[in-house]
């Protein structure tokens, strides 16, 4: 956006300018592809050299600070006047038929926004989305994975804006990306709905990266529409306990006897949440897919049974199975070919299977596999503390 707020349209001109200012064409060029404003020296060089502002240059480039936001707030009468809006056709609402149906959902093979468009406004109370990350995956739908960054994002800021819509007044929106992506989503959604947390997912899928920190975890967003939730009651989870001697992994020094015997509260760092590897849990063949525990999570926290559910990009329909199983009412959407959820949903006892294990340690202190050993080991339980306590 620099070289075209700029009028620098090759590479000769683009010389030319670096030599004028005395700004290196590697420094001119990461100002352009990464759309950040220039720093103040450089700036004022630029400024030097066009004759143009630093509110022009900003507007031109599309990056609005809270001073300039400030400004154009105040002058929205007259910017309003300039800016006379063209006459844009409203795009016909398709007419989209179910692929898959159970007694509780409807699957549908489109792309999520057409779907979204057919969807009644403040009707959803809870919506999960899991986009594609931009990483140039090819995904089995074809998808372009590999678009310009405002690209990626106006896309992604259209169906967010859809799926605030359809929410209902105190229904809860979560979104799945990486770090990058959602620290943008964020200053968009931060207009619209009611920041809640910005919760960290410790997931590591490979290599630490040359040049950066390891990234090993994921960003979950999650907002409501209105000042508050109409549900959250979030699981507690088991305190750590070592698997071989049964001791804890933590010292609770004097405080044990104030423990909540139903287990410790649940905070925005996620480090039980791993990645699904194993061949026996994955249901899409070369392709990464959530894990039944996040969205066990994510749904019992935020509705409750009836409830209905929306998961705009199904990939292998994790959110779907698990609304499923917990008798949330879903609707479900994929681009792609679905017969793997359509698959996965007519064998569902296989993730209620797994969900069964994995809740066995939710909502208690010790779970019940470590408490007669540690009762025989002689250890503390929350009964124990409490008689020495009373």
């Amino acid at each position: 956006m620099l070289f075209k707020a700029l009028q620098i349209d090759n590479s000769l001109s683009l010389n030319r300018f670096s030599k004028k200012t005395g700004i290196p064409v590697k420094r001119l060029k990461y100002y352009n592809e990464a759309n950040k404003t220039p720093s103040e020296t450089d700036l004022e060089l630029i400024l030097k050299e066009t004759g143009i502002s630093k509110i022009e240059l900003m507007l031109l480039m599309g990056n609005l600070n809270r001073e300039l936001k400030s400004l154009i707030s105040e002058n929205a009468e007259h910017i309003s006047e300039l800016l006379s809006p063209k006459k844009v056709e409203k795009k016909p609402i398709k007419n989209i038929k179910p692929t898959f149906k159970t007694e509780l959902g409807s699957l549908y093979q489109s792309d999520c926004l057409d779907l979204i468009r057919t969807i009644e406004n403040d009707s959803i109370d809870l919506i999960f989305a899991d986009p594609p990350f931009n990483l140039n995956k090819l995904y089995p739908s074809k998808i372009n994975d590999n678009l310009k960054t405002d690209q990626y994002l106006s896309w992604c800021e259209s169906w967010a804006f859809e799926c605030t819509r359809i929410l209902k007044p105190g229904g809860s929106f979560f979104i799945w990306n990486l770090p990058k992506w959602n620290s943008y989503m964020s200053e968009f959604l931060n207009t619209i709905l009611t920041f809640r947390h910005w919760i960290s997912v410790d997931i590591k899928y490979s290599l630490p990266v040359r040049g950066r920190l390891y990234p090993s975890h994921y960003s979950l967003l999650y907002y409501c529409k209105g000042k508050k939730p109409n549900t959250f009651h979030p699981d507690r989870l088991s305190m750590g306990i070592c698997p071989h001697c049964y001791g804890d992994l933590k010292d609770y020094g004097g405080y044990k006897n104030k423990m909540n015997p139903n287990g410790i509260n649940i905070s925005d760092v996620w480090l039980d949440i791993p990645p699904v590897r194993h061949a026996k849990y994955k249901k899409r063949n070369g392709s990464n897919e959530l894990s039944v525990r996040l969205l066990d999570r994510i749904i019992e926290m935020s509705s409750n049974e009836g409830d209905l559910v929306f998961d705009p990009f199904g990939g292998s329909g994790t959110t779907y199975a698990v609304s499923e199983i917990k008798k949330r009412r879903w609707i479900g959407v994929e681009i792609g070919p679905i017969e793997s959820i359509i698959n996965r949903l007519k064998n569902i006892h296989e993730d209620r299977s797994n969900l069964e294990k994995i809740r066995n340690d939710i909502n208690s202190l010790i779970p019940e596999k470590y408490y007669k050993k540690r009762v025989e080991k002689g250890l503390w339980t929350p009964e124990s503390v409490r008689e020495k306590a009373s």
